[in-house]
């Protein structure tokens, strides 16, 4: 196994430990806001364990992946509610 993935966030490369979930990654990168609500206000992790689904972000294309309970993988590309 690496010892570090390499991926991007919202376009940013970035480069973190081996074993980093997408959520760690995500907050490592600046990123404050996941996603948004239905009523457009900014949401982020909450419970860290994948219960509230708070922390729903979009991998290689894929929207709605609960960012807390992914572990990151080289070349992944991870995109927020910008």
């Amino acid at each position: 196994m690496p010892e570090r993935i390499e991926l991007s966030v919202n376009g940013r490369a970035l480069s973190v430990p081996w074993g980093t979930t997408v959520a760690a990654a995500v907050a490592l990168a600046g990123e404050t806001r996941f996603r948004r609500s239905v009523h457009g206000d900014a949401r982020g992790p909450l419970c860290g364990m994948g219960i509230c689904f708070e922390c729903r972000v979009t991998i290689n294309g894929e929207p709605h992946a609960r960012s807390c309970l992914i572990l990151c993988a080289d070349g992944m590309e991870v995109r927020t509610d910008e």
